[in-house]
């Protein structure tokens, strides 16, 4: 359920969500916390998995909505969006159990790897003696959030242990699903992918030096990152360079 009394966000993420390889379903779209609550008193405790709602609404507030919704519903996930002045609101909300709390613009992103933690948690919560796996449209899913952190963070030290924790998965299972999707290993695609930022690092801003480009996507150690981009490109950074000047 979404409650937002600006139209643009209740659609902007229902259409979202909508696109999304996400196993969700949206409910309703309401534009205050009233309207809600009047359709959400209908169901049943277990019919809604998650509210998302806004904190400043006209007739019936965010606050009040979550508070009385977990109150016939105590097992609901709720995730909070706000402005930066909201900071109080927000404060509040907390004391309800509420599951996420995001800024507006809302990043779709966070949205969905919320989302994705909850529905793992349901699905570990049905069957907890399984290892959690995840079914073939979702599969595209996961690949796709690995490629985005990827992308974000080409730069940082690698860590799959980590990477796998943020789409709740096992290190094993990320790389064997990554491979599967891509045919290609995590490491192997985020080299490719240094290795291409750095080509455009080195024709963008001639003036750097090796080992500062070789810094800028991941690499403290230069004469590693000019055997490895080598390896990839057939030659050297500075032929590379010299080449496309």
């Amino acid at each position: 359920m979404i409650v937002d009394d600006e139209e643009m966000i209740r659609l902007g993420i229902a259409k979202i969500l909508s696109k999304s390889e996400l196993p969700v379903q949206v409910t309703g779209l309401y534009a205050n916390g009233l309207e809600a609550w009047t359709e959400l008193s209908k169901l049943a405790p277990g019919e809604l998995d998650v509210l998302i709602t806004d904190i400043k609404m006209p007739v019936m507030d965010g606050l009040k909505l979550i508070e009385k919704a977990k109150e016939r519903m105590p097992g609901l996930a709720v995730i909070v969006l706000s402005g930066f002045n909201e900071f109080e609101y927000a404060r509040q909300a907390l004391r309800f159990g509420v599951t996420d709390y995001f800024l507006k613009p809302l990043d779709k992103y966070d949205l969905f790897q919320a989302l994705w933690k909850l529905y793992h948690a349901k699905e570990e919560a049905r069957a907890p003696e399984e290892t959690p796996q995840v079914e073939r449209g979702q599969e595209h899913y996961v690949v796709e959030r690995i490629r985005y952190f990827l992308e974000k963070e080409y730069d940082k030290p690698f860590d799959l242990e980590k990477l796998a924790l943020r789409v709740d998965l096992s290190p094993s299972y990320v790389s064997k699903l990554f491979r599967q999707e891509t045919g290609t290993t995590v490491t192997d695609y985020l080299i490719a992918l240094r290795v291409e930022k750095a080509k455009q690092f080195l024709l963008d801003f001639p003036e750097l030096k090796n080992y500062e480009i070789a810094g800028m996507v991941g690499y403290s150690d230069p004469v590693y990152f000019n055997k490895l981009f080598k390896k990839m490109a057939g030659v050297t950074p500075k032929e590379y360079k010299e080449q496309h000047s």
